[in-house]
């Protein structure tokens, strides 16, 4: 295994971490064997979220014994100072430790949002004052928008960033190398698109390519998926011909119908939260996460089937996606 620095926070990290997501399916006793065969081949980083459902339970209870082995983060939805804190408090409690190492704020999409939580009464206040108590180690920030993640990382204020970086959503490119140049660590979230791309092999290699990402999460559910991905890592020589032709290859059949989160469809004038339509979407289809993604949707006060064809998000889609189209798509998958 290989193994960079997270930024300048001083945690060495494994370039290709634990992804938390996938366990969610699992029972608990294959999480674990799954934790502890990638602790064997080296993997030492694992991200999971309090939106998770029972994923931080599980990771506390496979690393119980042996927590020292490994580099902890998770994150949370909480933009105010009070719901930050409760859930840090129960991601204490669920991953069985009083110190966890990267705190991110998950998700933040939109500048009013940043406000919010950077504000008197934020979430990053209360993540400020867990770190001056040593609950936690440092302090990081998730985000699908490019916008956004250009702002971030020009607040000086997080240690690192995790963004969607693969072969079809590599926007965040220029952005990711600023990331490198102020210090902030950077975590590849989605290296396999949501599960759009089949080749892991070589989604990872395409990632490990940028020497400014730091670590790169897939998400694993089990021992197979983690002996694939942890070997990747010993073929780091340059992409071929043939991989870069495979690689321009799923760019056009797949880039065509894949939305990469940029935000510049809303505001939908139903309210319709487009991007994540199609995210749950995905989680449903390519991750057999159902019961978790139907949830998550049916919570939105909005959805696909509210769409009325006005054709305003097309008009501001970038990559010309047929996102009317697509929205009847998530409308069958989610059965409404």
């Amino acid at each position: 295994m290989q193994y960079k620095v997270l930024g300048k926070t001083g945690l060495k990290v494994s370039v290709i971490g634990f992804g938390g997501i996938p366990i969610q399916r699992c029972s608990k006793e294959l999480a674990k064997e799954s934790i502890l065969r990638a602790e064997e081949l080296g993997i030492n980083f694992i991200d999971t979220a309090r939106g998770y459902t029972v994923s931080e339970e599980y990771i506390g209870s496979a690393l119980e014994g042996r927590r020292e082995k490994w580099v902890i983060a998770t994150k949370s939805m909480a933009r105010d100072k009070e719901s930050m804190a409760r859930d840090l408090e129960i991601s204490q409690q669920n991953l069985r430790t009083e110190y966890i190492d990267l705190y991110q704020i998950h998700n933040v999409r939109t500048p009013e949002e940043l406000t919010k939580v950077m504000g008197v009464g934020g979430a990053y206040e209360a993540l400020q004052e867990a770190q001056y108590k040593g609950k936690i180690g440092h302090i990081g920030i998730s985000t699908h928008s490019l916008d956004m993640l250009n702002q971030i990382l020009e607040t000086g204020k997080f240690s690192s960033i995790m963004v969607a970086y693969n072969i079809v959503e590599n926007q965040g490119g220029k952005a990711i190398q600023r990331a490198k140049e102020l210090g902030i660590g950077v975590i590849a979230m989605k290296p396999m698109a949501g599960g759009g791309i089949d080749d892991a092999r070589l989604a990872l290699r395409y990632i490990m390519q940028n020497d400014a990402v730091t670590t790169a999460i897939p998400g694993m559910g089990s021992i197979k998926e983690v002996e694939e991905n942890a070997a990747v890592v010993n073929d780091i020589s340059r992409l071929t011909k043939e991989e870069l032709a495979k690689i321009e290859l799923i760019n056009k059949e797949l880039g065509s119908h894949f939305c990469r989160r940029c935000g510049y469809c809303t505001p939908c004038p139903e309210g319709i939260d487009i991007p994540t339509m199609f995210l749950l979407s995905g989680y449903k289809e390519r991750y057999s996460l159902g019961a978790w993604s139907e949830e998550r949707y049916k919570s939105q006060s909005a959805r696909a089937i509210h769409c009325t064809e006005c054709g305003a998000c097309e008009t501001k889609c970038p990559y010309d996606l047929p996102i009317r189209t697509m929205l009847k798509s998530v409308r069958k998958t989610f059965a409404e």
